[in-house]
């Protein structure tokens, strides 16, 4: 019976966070309710500039359960603060930024395994094949860090070669095959991804078996161009098709909502995204049944 149970338990853990469920359970998914939203950059990106205890009673006020950690040097001294302030409310520590050696320190002594997103990187080289293997290399002590923690590693697109998603697909599944790490993965991020519109169907496909996490944003064709990097939900054109795609492929992995916005208060950038979401999943049942689309709580 216990090497049952720890079969399941690899099992689990080897299964990518985005993989298809099982016909019996994948009617049980619901891929953009609030319990399967993650709070995404809110932590330098808040005009409030709030501290552990604020941030973690905003994101309960607002009904999420899940928080991905972004920070900068200044926030280091309380990252056990942080954990302990999602503890007492019961949110998940879901990913943490990067790489920092107290983070790693601090999930091993309170038994937590989150997700580390990293940017994927983009190493010059005479062709493809050795750029996939030299940023491949690249990732292997980050790689064999997380494996020994227990925790996935999301590759995260953030521009350059390293942000195609044929490229993060590629590495991916160099890492697997020639370093056995499949707790790789990608984490796709739409704000870094306008080049990607026209051919998202056929770009998401290609991830779908190594998504980790999908962090949505609104958007317009050339938006990184046109100072529209970040837009909230239900104000672009595209992003209604985009999720309408996702929904379609039958992928059932959390979805990340932003703020990213160091000139507004993060409550209400938060708030705006979450009612476009709410305005989206209107349209995506009934094309005309979301209505009007919300007003904005956020300055732009």
């Amino acid at each position: 019976m216990i090497k049952i149970f720890w079969r399941l338990l690899a099992i689990l853990f080897l299964l990518p966070a985005g993989a298809r469920l099982p016909a019996g359970q994948a009617a049980e998914c619901q891929l953009l309710a609030r319990s399967n939203l993650v709070a995404w950059c809110i932590v330098p990106f808040d005009a409030k500039k709030r501290g552990p205890v604020e941030r973690a009673e905003m994101a309960t006020r607002l009904g999420f359960s899940r928080i991905a950690y972004d920070w900068r040097e200044q926030h280091v001294p309380t990252f056990e603060q942080e954990i302990l302030e999602y503890q007492k409310r019961g949110l998940e520590f879901f990913a943490f930024w990067d790489t920092h050696d107290k983070a790693f320190e601090l999930f091993a002594q309170h038994g937590l395994h989150p997700q580390f997103w990293v940017t994927a990187p983009s190493p010059a080289a005479a062709s493809r094949d050795e750029q996939i293997q030299k940023a491949a290399t690249q990732l292997l002590p980050v790689v064999e860090r997380t494996r020994k923690a227990g925790c996935r590693l999301g590759l995260y697109n953030h521009g350059g070669w390293g942000g195609e998603p044929e490229n993060l697909v590629a590495v991916c599944e160099y890492l697997r095959q020639h370093h056995d790490a499949r707790h790789v993965g990608v984490v796709y991020n739409f704000h870094h991804g306008h080049g990607h519109i026209d051919d998202f169907a056929a770009a998401f496909a290609r991830m779908k078996p190594y998504l980790l996490c999908l962090n949505i944003n609104g958007m317009v064709h050339d938006g990184d161009k046109q100072g529209k990097l970040i837009l909230t939900l239900a104000q672009g054109d595209q992003e209604l098709a985009m999720l309408r795609v996702v929904e379609q492929s039958g992928w059932c992995g959390p979805i990340g909502i932003l703020c990213h916005r160091d000139d507004a208060d993060a409550e209400l950038v938060l708030a705006d995204n979450l009612d476009g979401l709410e305005w989206l999943k209107k349209e995506l049942v009934k094309p005309g049944a979301g209505g009007p689309k919300p007003r904005q709580r956020a300055p732009r």
